[in-house]
Parts: C-alpha cells; structure tokens; sequence
C-alpha cells in the first residue's frame, strides 16, 4: 500500500487575484499531467468581489477561519460560515462575494465529471469513503486513521490518496484542546 500525499498549504508559494481580492495556493490537481479534472486548493479573500467562473465544473466551496461570507447565486444570497456545511454550486454561475466580517480563508474542491464531495469531519467518527480518490484537509493537528495505521497530521496539510490503497472507515482525531475544522474531500472522475 502506498502512504498517503501530504500537502502542507504553507509550503506552496500563493498566486494573487488579477482583480487583487485575494490569493490561491492550488495544493493538489488530478491528473498530474495535462488537464485537471479535480483541483483542491486554498484561498485567502481579502475583499469582496465576484469569483471566477468556471464552466462545466462542479465546485464545492467552505469556510476555514473567519467570519465567513455571503455568495450569491442566482439571486439568492447563501451564507457560508466556518462552522457551517460546505457549499456545493455550478462553477460556471460566478457568485458574486461579500466578506461578513474581514477576510477569510477558504477550501476550494472543483471537479469537472463524476462525483465529488466536501464534508465536515466529526471528530473520531469513522468515514467510510465511498469515492475513488479521496483525503483529508485540516486546520488543526491531529490522527488520521485508515486501514494503513495512524498517520499524524500538522496543521493546514491535505492528505490524499486513492481509496484502494487505504480502504475505510477513516478517522482524524484533533490534537486535546486543539480549535479548527477539518473535512473529508472525495472524487471519482466519470469514465
């Protein structure tokens, strides 16, 4: 079995916005070469504005720290807060962004065909990942455990791997005392 890849968010070099609103730090991309058709990242956004659009992506979108945001899409305003769920959205709509309270940081999965999820992690409850490729991104420390053994985690790193090589249930542990999230990332690209 293959260990997992892990990602440590600090260690990729940001791009900044061309509008200036804020900056990514694209941590992983599937397949290595040529087009993505899975991209996970993490973004600062320091002011409000509109996202890009991506046609024929699905994008799934959360709030790691701050006070969150409100997207709009299609009229209608959703509120996406770092103790809230994730927002799944059409990545061609382009929400329009208004920060709640100062800037934030935030987890971006997009997936172009298949099946794709972003879930909240509760804390030592098993995950039985049911996707193809799967991971883990965390904001606090803590233990991952798959069939493979405990796996220790810093904070802010994306842990990934295909499903074969770890079956379920998953868990992540945070470290006693430790404040942050953590979510469950999951794909299996269309055939």
């Amino acid at each position: 079995m293959t260990p997992p890849a892990m990602i440590s968010a600090d260690s990729i070099e940001p791009q900044r916005w061309r509008n200036g609103g804020g900056q990514t730090r694209e941590l992983f991309t599937w397949p290595a070469d040529g087009p993505w058709r899975l991209r996970i990242s993490r973004a600062d956004i320091d002011a409000d504005g509109p996202f890009s659009a991506f046609p024929g992506v699905t994008r799934w979108f959360s709030v790691l720290q701050g006070q969150g945001v409100e997207l709009t899409l299609d009229g209608r305003r959703h509120r996406v807060l770092a103790d809230g769920d994730a927002l799944c959205f059409d990545g061609a709509l382009a929400p329009g962004c208004t920060l709640i309270d100062g800037p934030t940081q935030d987890l971006n999965l997009m997936a172009i065909g298949g099946a794709s999820t972003m879930a909240r992690v509760t804390p030592g409850a098993p995950w039985n990942p049911a996707w193809t490729l799967c991971g883990l991104y965390t904001t606090v420390a803590g233990t991952w455990q798959s069939a493979q053994g405990p796996c220790r985690l810093a904070s802010h790193t994306l842990a990934w791997q295909p499903v074969a090589d770890a079956p379920g249930p998953w868990t992540f542990t945070p470290e006693p005392g430790a404040g942050g999230h953590a979510w469950w990332l999951g794909y299996t690209p269309k055939d």
